[in-house]
C-alpha cells in the first residue's frame, strides 16, 4: 500500500500542470486529490466537495490566501477545475473539484495508470493525510477526529512542511527509518537534507530548513547509525510516527548542529594524560576530566569508561601550577589561562560562541618559539587592501573590504567541473578571496567561457584554454605570488582576451580555435612593413643625401602621420557605422510598428467579417457566409462541373441548347443520387435528433450532398476521356505515334517484330490519353467562357422577386427576439 500511494503521490506531483508551481498549490492538488470520489466511469465521479476555508485549514493557511494564490493558480494551469455548489436559495455552499491529472489518467491510461487508485486505496490515504496534518472535526453525536501531528503549523512554510512530511513517511520502511539518497553531499546541509530536496524538488539549503522545523515540531529525529568504534556514524533521519506506529524504539537523536564540542572515543593505546587509569585530579583540572558524570548522559555515542580527549575540551580552565614530573601535553602552561603555542585553533573559544576571539584556521597562525616563525601578513588576511576581522556568532571568518564585512569565501574551487579546470591554475589566489569576490569571478568565468564556446569548434575545450589563458599570464608577472590584488588581477587581466588584431579569435597572436599563429596577426605585420618600407623608398627619393639621424627622424614623423590618418579613418568609419546602425534600428521599428498596425487592421477586418450575416440564408455571425451555404455553393459548383464534363462529348458546343440539356440531364442525375444519400443518412439517425439542432443538420446534409457530387465527378471525367479518346484526333495521333514508333532505328530490322509492336501500341495508347486530356481541357475553357458571358450578360432578378425569398426564410434566434421586442 506504501508503494502504490507513492507511486500515485510522484505521478501527480510530476504531473505538466504541477510544474513549477508552489508547494501551497501542489499540496491542495495532493488533499483534493485524496478526497476524490471513488471513479465508477463517469467523470462527474472523479469529482471531491470542499470549501474555501476547509481547504485553508487543511494547508495551514487563511481562506482568503487560497482563494487569491492557490486556487486561481491551479485553475490558470489547467491542474484544477471547480464549480460553484449553491443552496435553494442561490448562496454558495462549496466548490466541487475536479483534479484534472486523475482526470486525463483515468481517460488514458485506465486503471494501469498510478493515479488510478481504487476506493480503498483513496480511503488510506485520506487517512494518513488526517493523521499527518488534518484539521480535525468534532461532529455532533459522532465520536471527534483528532487533528494531525502539524495541524498547528500554520503561516509561512506550513504547507511546505505537511508536503515534506508527507513524502518523507512514503518513503520510509516500517523501520521509521528515512530511505536516504546516494551519491555525494554537502556536509554543511547533509544527506537528510539532500535526501528531502529531491523528494520537494528544492535546495538542499531550503531543505535543510524544512528538516530543522519539522524536527523541532517533534515529528522527525536526526540520529547517526552505531558503529564498532563508537566513533560518529553516517547520519540517519527517524521518522517518529512511522516508528511509534509500528511500534519501533525511537533511538536516542544527536544534534547535527550544536554549540557543544564533539568528543571522539578515546584510542586504546593512548598514553600520557589520557593513560587508562590516570587521575583527573593530578592534572589540576578537575573541570575538564571530572565532566563524564555531567555529560554522561547527553553522549550517549562516548563508550561508559572513556574519558574526554584533553585536546577537545570546550572550556579551558586556569590549571594550578605543578612540577613537571610526567611530561604531559598540558604541563608548563602556568596560570596564564592561555593554549599551548601550536598551530590548534578555537581552544580559547567560549561555548555560546559570542563574545570569544577566534583566530582564523589558516595556516597563519600565531608566532610564538615552538614555530621558529617570524612575524608576517598572511595571503589571505590582507591583500588588496583586506585586512582581518572577528567573527561573529556563527564561528564565520570575516573580511572587511571597502568599509563593508564580507564572509570569507571557500577555500575550494567551485563544484563544477569546468569552473574547477579554468580556475586551476589560480586556486592559490581563488582561496585569497571573499564570498562577494568569488561570486564574481565565478560569473565572470561563465561568461567567458560561453564566449569561448562560440568561438571554437570543439566548445568542451573552453575552459582548458582558460585555464592555458591563466597560465600565460600568471608566467608574464612571475607567478601567484607577485599579484598583490587578486581580484582586481582575475578578473581585470588574467580572464580578458588580447587580441593583438581585429580577428576575434585572436588572443597575444595565438588562434583560440586552432592554437597556431594567427594568420591575421601576421598580415598586419606585413602590411605595417611594407608600409615602412614604401615609405623609406619615397624619402630618399624626395630627399637624396640626407643624414642617417634626419632620415630616421623623418621616416618616424611620416609613419606617424600615417597612423594619425588611420585613426582618423578608423573613427569615421566607426561613426558611420553607428549611424547605420542606427538608421537599421529605426526601419525595423518602423517596420515592427508598421507590421503591428497591419496586423491589428487585419484582425479588426476580420472581426467585422466574422460579425457579417450569411449572405444566402441571412444567419448571424457567420462571416459572410455559413458553413452549411458555404457546402451547397461548392456542391453546386461541382454539379455544373460534372454537366460541363459531360457536354464535352455528348453534346454540340456549337448548340447551347444541346449543352444545357446535357447539363440538366447531369444535374437530375447527380440530385437523384443526392437524394439517396440523405435517405441513407436518415435512416441512420434517430427520431427527433437532426431536429434538436436545425443549423448542425443543414451543414451535416450540406457535406453529404457535396460528398455525393465529389464521388460521381471522377467518373464523368473518366467517361469523358474515354470518349474523346475515340475521336479521329485522338485516333490520327496514335496512328502517327505507332508509325513513329516502328521506325525507330532499333526496330527497323524488324518493324512488326514482337517488341516493336509492344513499344509502338504503348506509344499509341500513350498519345490517345495526351490528346484526350487536351481535347477535354480545350472544350471545358470554350464552354467555361460562354457559360460566363451569358452569366454576365442576364438580367439581375428584381427585388420583388428577391424579396418574396427572403420572406420566407426562417428568422434565427436574435432577429426573432428583435422582431418580438
Amino acid at each position: 500500500m506504501r508503494l502504490r500511494l507513492l507511486a500515485a503521490i510522484r505521478a501527480l506531483l510530476a504531473d505538466e500542470s504541477l510544474a513549477g508551481l508552489g508547494d501551497a498549490a501542489r499540496l491542495a492538488a495532493v488533499v483534493l486529490y485524496a478526497k476524490s470520489r471513488a471513479p465508477e466511469g463517469r467523470k462527474d465521479d472523479l469529482q471531491s466537495y470542499i470549501w474555501g476555508a476547509e481547504l485553508g485549514r487543511w494547508l495551514g493557511m487563511s481562506e482568503s490566501t487560497v482563494h487569491h494564490d492557490v486556487l486561481p493558480v491551479l485553475r490558470e494551469a489547467e491542474a484544477l477545475h471547480t464549480r460553484m455548489v449553491t443552496n435553494d436559495e442561490g448562496h454558495p455552499v462549496g466548490l466541487d473539484c475536479l483534479v484534472m491529472p486523475l482526470w486525463r489518467a483515468h481517460q488514458g491510461g485506465g486503471a494501469a495508470d498510478p493515479l488510478a487508485l481504487s476506493k480503498v486505496e483513496l480511503s488510506v490515504l485520506l487517512r494518513l493525510l488526517e493523521a499527518l496534518f488534518g484539521p480535525g472535526w468534532a461532529p455532533e453525536g459522532k465520536e471527534p477526529t483528532p487533528p494531525g501531528l502539524l495541524a498547528s503549523r500554520t503561516g509561512k512554510g506550513a504547507a511546505t512542511d505537511r508536503l515534506g512530511l508527507l513524502l518523507m513517511v512514503l518513503n520510509t520502511r516500517a523501520s521509521g527509518w528515512l530511505q536516504l539518497c546516494g551519491g555525494s553531499v554537502r556536509k554543511k546541509e547533509g544527506r537528510g537534507a539532500a535526501t528531502l530536496a529531491r523528494l520537494l524538488g528544492c535546495s538542499a539549503s531550503g531543505a535543510r530548513k524544512v528538516l530543522a522545523r519539522l524536527t523541532k515540531a517533534g515529528v522527525v529525529s536526526r540520529g547517526r547509525k552505531a558503529t564498532v568504534t563508537r566513533m560518529r556514524g553516517r547520519g540517519r533521519v527517524m521518522l517518529l510516527p512511522v516508528a511509534r506506529a509500528y511500534g519501533r524504539v525511537v533511538a536516542p537523536v544527536e544534534a547535527v548542529q550544536g554549540s557543544g564540542s564533539v568528543f571522539s572515543q578515546r584510542p586504546d593505546g593512548a598514553v600520557g594524560d589520557l593513560a587508562p587509569g590516570r587521575d583527573a585530579n593530578a592534572l589540576g583540572t578537575p573541570g575538564v576530566c571530572g565532566a563524564e558524570t555531567a555529560l554522561e548522559t547527553g553522549d550517549r555515542e562516548r563508550p561508559g569508561g572513556a574519558e574526554f580527549h584533553a585536546d577537545h575540551a570546550p572550556v579551558v580552565t586556569p590549571v594550578v601550577p605543578l612540577p613537571l614530573s610526567g611530561g604531559f601535553s598540558g604541563e608548563g602552561r602556568g596560570g596564564e589561562d592561555r593554549r599551548p603555542e601550536r598551530v590548534c585553533v578555537r581552544e580559547n573559544q567560549a561555548p555560546d560562541g559570542e563574545h570569544s576571539t577566534v583566530e582564523s584556521a589558516l595556516p597563519v597562525a600565531k608566532v610564538g618559539p615552538l614555530r621558529g616563525e617570524k612575524p608576517g601578513k598572511s595571503a589571505v588576511d590582507e591583500q588588496g587592501g583586506q585586512r582581518a576581522a572577528g567573527t561573529q556568532a556563527g564561528g564565520w571568518p570575516k573580511a572587511v573590504v571597502g568599509g563593508k564585512t564580507r564572509q570569507q569565501g571557500k577555500v575550494d574551487l567551485p563544484d563544477d567541473l569546468g569552473l574547477r579546470v579554468a580556475l586551476g591554475p589560480v586556486a592559490w589566489l581563488w582561496a585569497g578571496l571573499n564570498r562577494w569576490q568569488q561570486d564574481h569571478v565565478v560569473a565572470a568565468v561563465k561568461a567567458e567561457l560561453e564566449r569561448l564556446k562560440d568561438l571554437l569548434m570543439q566548445p568542451e575545450g573552453a575552459p582548458r584554454l582558460l585555464a592555458d589563458r591563466l597560465t600565460d599570464r600568471l608566467e608574464e608577472v612571475g607567478g601567484e605570488a607577485r599579484v598583490s590584488s587578486p581580484f582586481g588581477w582575475i578578473t581585470r587581466r588574467g580572464l580578458v582576451q588580447r587580441p593583438a588584431c581585429s580577428d576575434v579569435r585572436c588572443d597575444d597572436g595565438i588562434r583560440l580555435d586552432t592554437g597556431g599563429d594567427c594568420a591575421n596577426c601576421g598580415n598586419v605585420i606585413h602590411i605595417r612593413r611594407a608600409r615602412r618600407v614604401r615609405i623609406a623608398a619615397d624619402i630618399d627619393r624626395e630627399l637624396p643625401g640626407i643624414g642617417e639621424a634626419k632620415r630616421r627622424q623623418v621616416l618616424e614623423d611620416r609613419l606617424r602621420e600615417h597612423a594619425e590618418a588611420e585613426a582618423e579613418d578608423f573613427v569615421w568609419r566607426r561613426e558611420q557605422a553607428r549611424a547605420e546602425q542606427a538608421r537599421r534600428e529605426t526601419a525595423r521599428a518602423a517596420a515592427r510598428e508598421r507590421g503591428e498596425h497591419e496586423r491589428q487592421e487585419a484582425a479588426a477586418a476580420e472581426a467585422a467579417r466574422q460579425e457579417l450575416p450569411c449572405e444566402d440564408c441571412g444567419q448571424q455571425r457567420s462571416a459572410g457566409l455559413c458553413e452549411a451555404c458555404g457546402l451547397r455553393r461548392r456542391t453546386e459548383a461541382a454539379i455544373t462541373e460534372a454537366g460541363l464534363v459531360a457536354a464535352t462529348w455528348a453534346a454540340d458546343l456549337d448548340d447551347a441548347a444541346d449543352v444545357a440539356a446535357v447539363a440538366a440531364h447531369v444535374r437530375s442525375t447527380l440530385e437523384a443520387d443526392i437524394e439517396t444519400a440523405h435517405l441513407q443518412f436518415l435512416e441512420l439517425m434517430e427520431p427527433g435528433e437532426l431536429e434538436t439542432n436545425p443549423v448542425a443538420a443543414a451543414s451535416v446534409l450540406a457535406f453529404n450532398a457535396l460528398q455525393a457530387v465529389q464521388q460521381a465527378l471522377p467518373e464523368y471525367r473518366s467517361s469523358a476521356l474515354g470518349r474523346l479518346g475515340s475521336t479521329p484526333e485522338a485516333e490520327e495521333e496514335a496512328r502517327r505515334a505507332y508509325k513513329t514508333e516502328q521506325n525507330r532505328r532499333w526496330f527497323r530490322a524488324n518493324p512488326n517484330g514482337a517488341d516493336a509492336v509492344a513499344a509502338a501500341t504503348t506509344a499509341a495508347e500513350a498519345a490517345r490519353e495526351r490528346t484526350a486530356e487536351y481535347l477535354l481541357t480545350v472544350r471545358l475553357e470554350q464552354l467555361r467562357e460562354r457559360t460566363a458571358d451569358r452569366t454576365e450578360t442576364a438580367a439581375p432578378a428584381p427585388w420583388s422577386a428577391r424579396l418574396t425569398e427572403l420572406a420566407a426564410r426562417p428568422l434565427d434566434g436574435e432577429m426573432a427576439g428583435m422582431v418580438i421586442a
